[in-house]
């Protein structure tokens, strides 16, 4: 079978990066979390106090940056900044708070579609983010674009974060959600949208098996579909 690109998008604490690093490990396939390598960026601007306004400081702490993934002893996937691993300290509220400002500067953007591609570039890799069916591989052979009850998503998400031993109210979480929501959709640099050939999965009432089952049907499908 043809090997293919997967391109997932959709909101956040849908369970995106879930079901693509599953997806990736049956099919054999690369894993790449996009939402990470923003995580990264925001985490190396806030330690280096880069202004968002300042694209001199900007394009100085970019050309400074190197991001790469890592599979550990346990077959999971981690970020390291410049060597680094930084798995633990992207995933944190403050990292959260930031992220989508962050995502929404043109210089970051075109620097992570640039890598991002890079990555892609031989195919048999699953992709998750906001923009991956829209901007990244338009042409990808499958596209999903997910979506989830706020109030689901915000109970998964804090759920994660305990799972990291942050404890964080729901209301905040939600808050945080929903502006990132915001920010993500409106924003000018490639906006969260859902591309016209995306399939939709609304991942409200489905488990990370049931999700990870369709995406797998779907792809396979694809790969016959494309040899």
């Amino acid at each position: 079978m043809k090997k293919i690109v997967i391109a997932i998008d959709g909101y956040s604490a849908c369970g995106k990066s879930t079901t693509a690093k599953l997806v990736a490990g049956i099919l054999g396939y690369r894993y790449i979390d996009t939402g990470a390598m923003y995580r990264a960026v925001t985490l190396f601007f806030l330690d280096h106090h880069v202004s968002l306004t300042n694209p001199k400081e900007i394009a100085r702490a970019l050309a400074q940056i190197n991001i790469s993934f890592k599979v550990n002893s346990k077959n999971v996937t981690e970020t390291y900044l410049n060597g680094l691993n930084v798995e633990g300290e992207i995933r944190k509220m403050r990292i959260s708070e930031h992220v989508s400002n962050v995502s929404t500067i043109k210089e970051v953007r075109a620097a992570m579609v640039e890598q991002q591609r890079r990555l892609g570039k031989e195919k048999a890799v699953v992709m998750d983010g906001r923009d991956i069916g829209t901007v990244v591989f338009p042409h990808a052979e499958l596209k999903m674009f997910m979506t989830a009850d706020v109030l689901v998503r915000a109970i998964r998400r804090q759920r994660e974060l305990m799972e990291r031993k942050q404890l964080v109210d729901l209301d905040e979480v939600i808050d945080n959600i929903l502006q990132r929501d915001k920010i993500d959709t409106t924003r000018a640099e490639s906006p969260l949208q859902q591309a016209d050939d995306a399939l939709v999965m609304d991942t409200t009432h489905i488990t990370i098996d049931e999700q990870v089952d369709e995406v797998i049907r779907l792809a396979l499908a694809r790969s016959i579909q494309t040899s």
